[in-house]
């Protein structure tokens, strides 16, 4: 099957070919590793992600226990920017 390039949900648009990220039409800048996590998120709403499943597909590495504050240090910088866009 053919992978997706856009995702488009209450006010947030992911277009993975121009790697460029709106909320509510406005522009939200993220780093490449924040753009992964909120595909990863995005391609899956609706189930739970862990963080060894986030870290693993994001980071592409086997995940240790101390990867999870990595994890969660990209989703607050990610939860901060996407309530300074709303």
């Amino acid at each position: 099957p053919r992978e997706e390039n856009e995702i488009a949900f209450s006010g947030l648009v992911l277009d993975k070919d121009a790697h460029e990220c709106t909320l509510n039409e406005k522009p939200l800048p993220l780093t490449p590793t924040e753009f992964s996590i909120l595909w990863v998120l995005a391609s899956n709403r609706g189930r739970v992600i862990s963080a060894e499943e986030l870290f693993c597909k994001v980071w592409g590495e086997k995940y240790y226990t101390a990867s999870s504050n990595t994890v969660m240090v990209h989703i607050r910088h990610l939860r901060e920017k996407m309530n300074d866009s709303a």
